[in-house]
């Protein structure tokens, strides 16, 4: 479960290693936050994504999205990359949880990375190698899509900068994929 609203901003004012609030304070040119008593610096780093560009049977797999960001677009499956995996176990992970496709990464796509939104995705080629194509975990749908037949959809009209960048990235893998067969 999510932490509540009151938690997250508690998080965010207290040291994690001593409790103590933190202070903002101006170095290196940034505004950060740093512990009164410890000294410890309250680091507020991009989030890790992986995402898989499936190539199955000579189409991309895309999901349309249950949850924000961008939710009801379709989009390569992806999620967060959590504690104890590596990124490209995330990203082996999400496509089974989102697909239901178990894959075989063939390398790295492209980084996206923006600096005003707290998300880092690495995108890798990929391949089914066994399961059922079918929407799971953060799917309304998943579909599979030949070169230039993906969906059509407008720009957000959200205004939210993770949603526009969101779609950027997605526009972007979607035009320069192409099948391997």
């Amino acid at each position: 479960a999510l932490p509540s609203a009151w938690s997250v901003e508690r998080m965010q004012r207290h040291c994690q290693h001593c409790g103590a609030v933190l202070a903002t304070l101006t170095f290196d040119g940034k505004t950060r936050e740093q512990c009164e008593r410890c000294g410890t610096v309250a680091w507020r780093n991009p989030l890790p994504v992986g995402m898989a560009l499936i190539e199955h049977e000579g189409r991309l797999v895309l999901i349309r999205r249950l949850a924000d960001p961008l939710a009801g677009y379709w989009a390569p499956p992806a999620g967060y990359v959590e504690t104890g995996e590596s990124v490209p176990e995330a990203v082996v992970r999400e496509a089974r949880e989102e697909t239901g496709l178990e894959i075989a990464l063939d390398g790295l796509f492209e980084v996206y990375s923006r600096a005003d939104v707290n998300v880092l995705i690495v995108a890798y080629r990929a391949h089914a190698v066994g399961g059922a194509l079918a929407a799971g975990d953060d799917a309304v749908e998943a579909g599979c899509f030949a070169p230039g037949e993906w969906p059509q959809e407008p720009p957000p009209a959200s205004g939210a900068a993770i949603d526009e960048w969101f779609y950027g990235v997605i526009k972007d893998a979607t035009a320069r994929w192409r099948p391997t067969c």
